[in-house]
């Protein structure tokens, strides 16, 4: 068991190192990389990576690696206020339907029904099409199919905790309902909700890119990398480092937010409950 705990402890320890390290390339990498990337040089178009240009340049000459690197902030933070906005609207929702039960119980279960009676990326795809491109859009886009999760989460924890002793001593004592649901209700179902969301962000990064890749995302000249895919794919034969490059980076990103979630799972033994 101590070996496992070590374990354990050691995991969480590089996820976050690498997501701290992640977080530094997506706040300061802009400042530090060595060429302009919004910048065109048509005299380096297409250079292959090499000295000059780490990762190569794209078909108007801008650096591929400062590109990757500006474009970090854009989808990491986007992603993260995706799932901010449904950690938070999904949560209170399920958490009040949960706690009150009866016809707000119904009515909240079944609005959650009707959207994922869809497939989660058509209807983001369908929501972003009314609304329109631009990263603002693709966001509210994002945040109307991922509520639904934190949502039938947050409100089967509460069903499951209303009725325990410790919570029925507390009505008996006089305990109002809201210092119930944050004393007791919220802080027991934090922790599979927290790794949800952590498990949630690579998720989004990858809808976040598909959008921009179908043109229903960033648009120009923002270098958000489903958007940069999207622009180099008529170049994948004589530019595939472009595209390859930039899905790298998206696997990296996804990756070090997939091992956050398992080991916060693991550290908080959350993983019973999702």
């Amino acid at each position: 068991m101590r070996i496992q705990t070590r374990h354990t402890k050691r995991w969480l320890a590089v996820s976050l190192v690498l997501l701290a390290g992640l977080f530094a390339v997506a706040l300061a990498g802009p400042y530090l990389v060595p060429h302009q990337p919004f910048k065109p040089d048509m005299r380096q178009a297409f250079s292959p990576p090499g000295a000059g240009h780490i990762l190569g340049t794209d078909n108007l000459g801008r650096c591929v690696f400062c590109r990757i690197v500006a474009g970090c902030g854009t989808s990491v933070f986007s992603a993260l206020a995706v799932v901010t906005i449904v950690f938070v609207f999904g949560t209170g929702m399920g958490v009040t339907a949960g706690f009150l039960g009866g016809a707000v119980d119904r009515v909240v279960m079944k609005i959650t029904l009707v959207f994922q009676a869809f497939p989660s990326f058509i209807l983001a795809v369908a929501v972003a099409g009314i609304l329109g491109n631009g990263l603002a859009n693709s966001v509210l886009s994002l945040c109307a199919v991922y509520w639904t999760t934190y949502c039938r989460l947050a409100r089967s924890l509460t069903v499951s905790l209303r009725d325990m002793p410790y919570i029925r001593a507390a009505r008996v004592c006089g305990a109002g309902k809201l210092p119930i649901l944050v004393k007791y209700v919220l802080p027991n179902a934090a922790p599979a909700l927290f790794v949800t969301a952590a498990l949630d962000v690579g998720s989004v990064v990858l809808s976040m890119a598909g959008l921009s890749f179908l043109g229903l995302g960033a648009i120009r000249p923002t270098a958000e990398w489903g958007a940069v895919m999207s622009e180099a794919k008529d170049y994948l034969q004589t530019a595939p480092w472009i595209i390859l490059f930039n899905g790298a980076a998206l696997f990296i990103v996804v990756t070090v937010f997939n091992l956050l979630g398992d080991s916060l799972r693991d550290a908080l033994d959350a993983g019973g409950e999702i």
